[in-house]
């Protein structure tokens, strides 16, 4: 499985295409009051699903970064319990099936690393090729740090825990960081939807106050430049709260 792409289900594409026709037409609505600025802005569904992909990516790999540690600490376990390197990913295995469900990523990529050891496939290979295909940082280091002590045939137990704690460090830093994040994002998503609301109570408190500006070049000129400046400051508010460690 490559955690750089995704592929919608069936359900999720109907929800995608009614999510954005809702937004499309609350757009066309109240900033042109047309049909026809509902038909214009069809082409940016292209956009908003590479944006849906993109977000669905990022929760993905974050959901299998925060796996991967819990899994990597029962290797460490078996490790010190006397497993060699690949029965102690078996039993890890066994140990986070108590934790998981079965269609957690972290079960479906233990499982084949363990029916690929069975099939004579080297252990380094197979975490070097899951480093590849999530391109998660933790797990790229891990991988490599992994691959280098095995061919040198340095202290694995010592070397996976010192990694072990450095992720746990990196992982408790995004924790913090997403605690301290929580209340300014939902601000964020509050103050994305104040213009929409002035707009729909103007609209209904005063229905003929904004006329004036639908209908006619400068009205449309005037709404689409306001539209304009509202999508970058959503953007920019997005990578405002959207910090990586």
């Amino acid at each position: 499985m490559d955690y750089n792409k995704y592929n919608f289900t069936g359900k999720q594409w109907v929800l995608q295409i009614l999510l954005y026709v809702v937004i499309d037409g609350i757009v066309s609505i109240l900033f042109y009051r047309s049909f026809l600025a509902f038909i214009l802005f069809l082409p940016g569904f292209f956009f908003f699903l590479k944006q849906r992909k993109a977000d669905y990516i990022a929760a993905g790999k974050k959901e299998l970064s925060q796996q991967f540690l819990t899994g990597i600490q029962a290797v460490s376990a078996a490790l010190a319990a006397g497993y060699s390197v690949e029965n102690a990913f078996e039993e890890a295995l066994e140990d986070i099936e108590r934790v998981f469900e079965k269609e957690d990523k972290i079960i479906k990529e233990f499982t084949y690393i363990r029916n690929q050891l069975k099939l004579n496939n080297t252990l380094e290979s197979l975490l070097l090729d899951l480093a590849k295909r999530s391109r998660i940082e933790e797990i790229e280091n891990f991988a490599e740090v992994f691959s280098a002590a095995k061919r040198s045939g340095g202290d694995l137990i010592a070397i996976i825990r010192n990694t072990i704690l450095c992720i746990s460090q990196k992982e408790e830093t995004k924790m913090e960081i997403e605690t301290c994040l929580s209340a300014k994002r939902l601000e964020q998503k509050i103050m994305s939807g104040v213009p929409f609301l002035i707009l729909i109570y103007v609209w209904a408190a005063s229905p003929g106050f904004l006329d004036v500006m639908y209908y006619n070049p400068a009205g449309i000129c005037i709404m689409s430049l306001c539209l304009v400046v509202y999508v970058a400051a959503y953007m920019w508010g997005n990578k405002i709260v959207d910090i990586e460690v």
